[in-house]
């Protein structure tokens, strides 16, 4: 059977079930993305990695920030109903660099509504993962979830 590139699949994979290997060329690729590491054996020597491994997954494995980079997030918020929830939500999100696109709001039930927002994130100044964290940390916010990536 041949391959054919077409047939590729794409699985998104918590990191800590990831094989160490997989982990340290992620981490060597992005000591070279920031200039922190001269070249591709000083990458791999900072994090105790061999240059083999990192050529077998320098081309297949990738942080979840840099997938979605230059595509659109759709988040799910679930907001406590509270006067200026929405607000500050939003405020948050373009002090990130996202661009809302669309908004939709359910009729708040039982003190809850649901958000579901829609982001172009290629002006984004944070990984989308630094930004998710900031966003739960939010004292009116009950969860969030990335319902879908696109581009």
């Amino acid at each position: 059977m041949r391959y054919n590139k077409a047939d590729k699949k794409f699985y998104l994979i918590r990191e800590d079930v990831l094989p160490e290997a997989m982990k340290k060329t992620i981490e060597a690729k992005e000591l070279l993305e920031r200039g922190k590491a001269e070249n591709v054996g000083d990458a791999v020597r900072k994090v105790d990695l061999s240059r083999s491994a990192f050529y077998k997954y320098k081309d297949t494995v990738y942080p979840f920030s840099q997938i979605v980079k230059d595509r659109l997030v759709t988040m799910v918020f679930h907001l406590e109903d509270r006067s200026g929830t929405l607000s500050q939500l939003l405020g948050m999100v373009a002090n990130a660099g996202c661009n809302v696109l669309s908004i939709n709001q359910s009729i708040p039930l039982q003190g809850m509504a649901v958000v579901t927002l829609s982001l172009n994130i290629r002006e984004i100044k944070m990984d989308v993962e630094v930004l998710l964290d900031s966003l739960r940390d939010l004292e009116f916010v009950e969860r969030v979830e990335i319902l879908g990536t696109g581009a």
